[in-house]
């Protein structure tokens, strides 16, 4: 019988699905720490909504391993540690938003007198207290989007999967989830986040997985990787010569040069001075240069590739 690692909150090796044929997930291999903030990013079609019915036992893969919680997918007991929002929600809409929360504690195990404590706590968390009575039929797409936020978290989760979490959602809104999920990861749990608001992972994520076609084709460290330190410059300077162009590779990737206009990486701006005394001393008339740090949009265009409309 394959055996978990206890190590990890969420463990896969060469998952994969395929429906009459297709194959939605290819192999997905990853891991997910315990207690991080986990962004799982690809275009759209990548497999992405699989892999998270999968996870989560809602969908039963076609081979590989998984597990959640050092248990294999499924397990019933995991399944009440487990907070989920999705993308596309529907709630008992005659319900009032305390009524929503406490049946959805009791549907995760809890007891009674737990559900009713704990609703009115949740409800204040993402700034609904004002419409703790109302029915949900009333309410906006932002409200059941902070409603469906509370009850992926009234019975405090080990592992909370958020789809799209932030949808529907005003700045402060935005805000307002990114804080709690700061404050589930302080309080122990993992939380494994996905989302097309590439700004709002780079700056919520410790980690991320890129998935293209069912497949990991990239994990990413946002606070030790490249993308903390590496910078785009862009640096303006005539008289560059062609020698001048290919000796800039020591310090450089991915140069390009329209006119007096040339743009590239480096692994950090320490070498900008040395960048500098090379171009004067072979001849060029540098008049600009513009670090510019590298964005999560950057490198997920440069791992993942143009979108084309698949």
């Amino acid at each position: 019988m394959p055996i978990a690692s206890t190590d990890f909150a969420i463990e896969t090796r060469q998952l994969r699905k395929e429906f009459n044929g297709r194959t939605a997930v290819r192999g997905l291999s990853l891991t997910v720490n315990r207690g991080e903030i986990f962004g799982f990013l690809g275009p759209n079609g990548a497999g992405k909504s699989t892999s998270i019915k999968m996870l989560l036992g809602l969908v039963r893969p076609s081979g590989g391993e998984a597990f959640v919680l050092g248990a294999p997918i499924g397990d019933v007991a995991v399944r009440q540690r487990i907070g989920f929002l999705p993308e596309d929600f529907r709630f008992y809409d005659w319900l009032t938003a305390t009524e929503l929360l406490e049946l959805h504690g009791r549907l995760a195990g809890m007891p009674d007198d737990k559900a009713r404590a704990r609703s009115p706590q949740m409800l204040d968390v993402v700034g609904m207290t004002q419409h703790a009575q109302r029915r949900v039929k009333g309410f906006s797409k932002g409200m059941l989007q902070r409603l469906g936020l509370a009850q992926a978290l009234i019975h405090e989760p080990d592992i909370i999967f958020l789809d799209e979490p932030t949808s529907g959602l005003d700045p402060m809104g935005r805000r307002m989830v990114r804080d709690v999920i700061r404050a589930e990861r302080d309080r122990g749990a993992t939380i494994f986040l996905n989302s097309h608001l590439l700004s709002e992972i780079e700056v919520t994520c410790d980690r991320v997985a890129f998935i293209k076609d069912g497949e990991v084709i990239a994990n990413q460290n946002l606070k030790e990787s490249a993308l903390a330190s590496s910078q785009r410059v862009m640096v303006r300077a005539a008289n560059v010569s062609p020698e001048a162009i290919a000796r800039l590779a020591l310090w450089t990737a991915d140069l390009e040069q329209q006119g007096d206009e040339l743009t590239f990486d480096v692994d950090s701006t320490d070498v900008l001075p040395d960048i500098v005394r090379f171009l004067v001393g072979a001849g060029a008339d540098v008049f600009q240069i513009s670090p510019q740090p590298t964005s999560l949009e950057d490198v997920f265009v440069r791992i993942v590739g143009e979108d084309k409309g698949l």
